[in-house]
Formats: structure tokens, C-alpha cells, sequence
């Protein structure tokens, strides 16, 4: 099969040879332009794929705590009927488990510290179903007996209150009794069981579980203010949601994970967003270096080009030439800035623990963040736009230079050859 002329001639100016220092420039500049694509891909897809490693381990250690999908009464009181509620939950598909549980606020005390807290009843034999942390920690919730007020602390809250299990805690409740001396704040001594670690610093150092039949006797409650879920696939939330917000009986209202923590993920994604634009910049720059290169390949082939006219050449093929050669520059720097990209980032974990012993640093320490690996997740959400956008800058980088060169005229160019 013959390749057109186009293509083998656009292929041979890609890969010009040295003979002349013009040609050697040339040459230069455009593997400039092609290893600033490859690096700019390259950069793209190992940030990208940097930041959805921290978003996932940060929402995966928040939900080892927080549930899918909780519903709960409109007026923040008791369910009107739990059971029915949970039955309803678990009638859909995509609910794998359900546990009731009592939310409030409180405060916690220990001589004169004090402290907010999250106050979270929860039952212990159901919780497991619900949440990672329970799942992980079925011994130390097995403590939680009704009736013994007893408490399990996030570990940061333990270590500021300076308590240990066994230790005794003060819980404050904010509605008090009235007595005749006014309003009194009801206080209930409770023995901490034990401390829990979700990674997460926002519950370590706020949540406070103990069994729901306590809580809603401190914070006198009927019954459990709302029920917990836990569903086949996290990412389907919203979807759920709706569904279930037409199947259960009453007037519940239902919030996802996603609308619990909805200001987070937003500024998450504003910079996911905002870095995928500053960086494909850097594509754009070195795919617009393809314009100088193809400007200065069409005035060293006026006569080349003058010549194909006369053999017959139309415009068009003589646009195609250059089009060529500038793609393939696209396209050979958007191939090795994905297969660079990739690489870095599917080895990443090895990568910087070698890079950090050799300059004898630590990029993140443990006392000071949060995650103390550099995760990564490459997506193929994010990598196939990242290879489309840098094709298409190199494809529009090429029209005008290869527009001039279709211009050229025969006889001006050949006049002094």
C-alpha cells in the first residue's frame, strides 16, 4: 500500500536531518517543542493523579467515620418508627447495612477542661454495619453496656482532656431542668472505655460514642434521633438518596456524605480545577513553540514547496505536509509525557521515599499532616482529556504556519534559486 506523499513528507521534515546549521535549528526546536509537551502531559497527569490520591485516603478516613447515607426526623427529635424506617432502607438494593443512632451536642469535662463535643449514641451490635471505625473496633464498642455510661473518646479529645480508660469524665448537656433556682444543666458522670484513631482530625478530637439507650436518656429522647446507612457503592449517594426519598414512609429528611461535607469537596475540586487549567498552560506554551518551528521549516522550504506546486501539488497537499509534521510532534510529545506521567505516578510510592532518603527530608511528616505517604490515583477521567487537549493545541498550533506555506507562490519562491 502507498502512504500519501503528505505523510511521508511531513514524517521526513519531523525527523530533519543536521546537514546545514539551519536544519540542525530546526531540528532543535522542535524537539524542544516536543519534550515541552511531554513534560507538560507528564506534570499534568502527576498532579492530577497526586491530588486525587489525598482526596481519597482523606474521604475514605472520613467515612471510616461518617455514613453514607443518614435519615433522621425534620425536627431533631426521636424517629416516630425506627424499625419501619430501617426495614423500608434495606428493601432497597444497594443498601448493605443500617444502624440507628443519637446525634447531639455537649460538653465534655475533667477538672477544669472542657471541651465541645459530638455526642454520637450508637448501638454497638449494629454499628460494625455501618462504618469502618466500628468494623475495626468491635472490641472496644463491645464495652459500651446500656445502663454503665460509658464512653469511647477520639483519641485527640482523650489527650487533651489528659484521660485514659478507666478515667471519669463529666458530659454536660445544654437543655437543662428547671428547678426554682432556675435553669440547671444536666450533668452525667461517665467512665471512658476506651479511645479510638480515625486518622481524621476534625473527629478525633470532637466525637465522643457511647450506647444510644444512654444517650437518649441523658439528652431525654424517646428513641433513636435517626438511622445510619451504608451502601453497596459510596459514589452512588446522591442517586440513592433521591430513591430512597420517595420509597420511606413519613416526613424524613435523608442527607448523603456528600452533603455533609459539601464545602470540602467543592474547594477540593475548585483546586483539582483551578491546577488542571495553570498547568495546561505549560502544554499550551510548548505546543505553541510549534509555530516558530513550522515558520522557519516552511522559509527553508520555499523552493521545496515551489517545486511540488509546479509538479501539481494543490494548496491543500502542501497544507497537509506541515500539518503533519507539527502533529507528530504533538502527538510523539503527548505519547511520551503519558507514558512519563503514568509511570511516576503508579510508582510514586516508591519514588519519594527514595527521593526523600536521598536528600534525608520528609515532604510530609507525621507530627504535622494528616497522611504521611504521598498517595496517587491516576484517572482515566482525568489522563484521556489531558491527551485530547494536548493534541488538539498542537493540531491548532500548526494551521497558520501550514496556511503561509500553502500560500507560497511558485514563481516569487524560485526566482532566485
Amino acid at each position: 500500500m502507498q502512504i500519501p506523499y503528505e505523510l511521508a513528507l511531513g514524517w521526513r521534515y519531523t525527523r530533519a536531518g543536521r546537514a546545514t546549521r539551519r536544519n540542525g535549528f530546526i531540528s532543535f526546536i522542535s524537539g524542544v517543542s516536543m519534550l515541552g509537551i511531554a513534560l507538560g502531559v507528564a506534570a499534568l497527569i502527576i498532579v492530577l493523579s497526586v491530588m486525587n490520591g489525598f482526596q481519597k485516603e482523606v474521604r475514605d478516613r472520613m467515612l471510616s467515620v461518617v455514613s453514607h447515607i443518614e435519615i433522621f426526623a425534620p425536627d431533631g427529635g426521636a424517629l416516630p418508627d425506627m424499625e419501619r424506617t430501617m426495614a423500608e432502607a434495606r428493601a432497597n438494593p444497594n443498601v448493605i447495612g443500617a444502624a440507628p443512632f443519637v446525634a447531639a451536642q455537649a460538653l465534655l469535662a475533667r477538672g477544669e477542661d472542657m471541651k465541645g463535643a459530638m455526642v454520637r449514641g450508637i448501638d454497638p451490635s449494629r454499628e460494625a454495619e455501618v462504618t469502618d471505625l466500628a468494623a475495626e473496633n468491635v472490641e472496644g464498642l463491645k464495652a459500651l453496656v446500656p445502663g454503665e455510661f460509658r464512653v469511647v473518646l477520639g483519641s485527640e479529645l482523650a489527650r487533651q482532656l489528659g484521660v485514659v480508660a478507666g478515667d471519669v469524665v463529666t458530659l454536660i448537656a445544654p437543655a437543662g431542668q428547671v428547678t426554682p433556682a432556675g435553669v440547671v444543666p444536666r450533668l452525667k458522670q461517665m467512665t471512658v472505655a476506651g479511645t479510638f484513631n480515625s486518622g481524621h482530625y476534625e473527629y478525633d478530637a470532637a466525637l465522643v460514642l457511647l450506647h444510644h439507650e444512654d444517650a437518649e436518656r441523658i439528652f431525654r429522647l424517646e428513641g433513636p434521633t435517626g438511622v445510619r446507612l451504608k451502601l453497596r457503592d459510596l459514589h452512588q449517594a446522591p442517586q440513592i438518596t433521591q430513591q430512597l426519598a420517595h420509597s420511606l414512609s413519613g416526613h424524613l429528611l435523608i442527607r448523603d456524605w456528600t452533603q455533609q461535607n459539601k464545602t470540602w469537596f467543592a474547594a477540593v475540586q475548585l483546586e483539582k480545577r483551578m491546577m488542571f487549567i495553570i498547568l495546561t498552560l505549560i502544554v499550551a506554551v510548548a505546543a505553541f513553540n510549534l509555530v516558530s518551528t513550522l515558520v522557519m521549516t516552511v522559509t527553508d522550504k520555499r523552493a521545496d514547496i515551489a517545486i511540488l506546486r509546479t509538479l501539481g501539488a494543490s494548496p491543500g497537499s502542501i497544507m497537509g505536509v506541515f500539518v503533519v509534521q507539527g502533529a507528530m510532534v504533538g502527538v510523539i510529545g503527548t505519547l511520551g509525557g503519558l507514558a512519563l506521567g503514568l509511570a511516576v505516578a503508579f510508582n510514586i510510592d516508591v519514588i519519594v521515599p527514595a527521593i526523600e532518603q536521598l536528600l534525608r527530608t520528609s515532604f510530609l511528616p507525621k507530627d504535622i499532616y494528616l497522611i504521611s505517604r504521598m498517595p496517587s490515583e491516576p484517572l482515566a477521567s482525568d489522563i484521556v482529556p489531558i491527551a485530547l487537549i494536548s493534541l488538539v493545541l498542537a493540531f491548532v498550533a500548526t494551521l497558520y504556519p501550514s496556511w503561509r506555506a500553502s500560500r507560497v507562490n511558485p514563481a516569487e519562491a524560485l526566482r532566485y534559486e
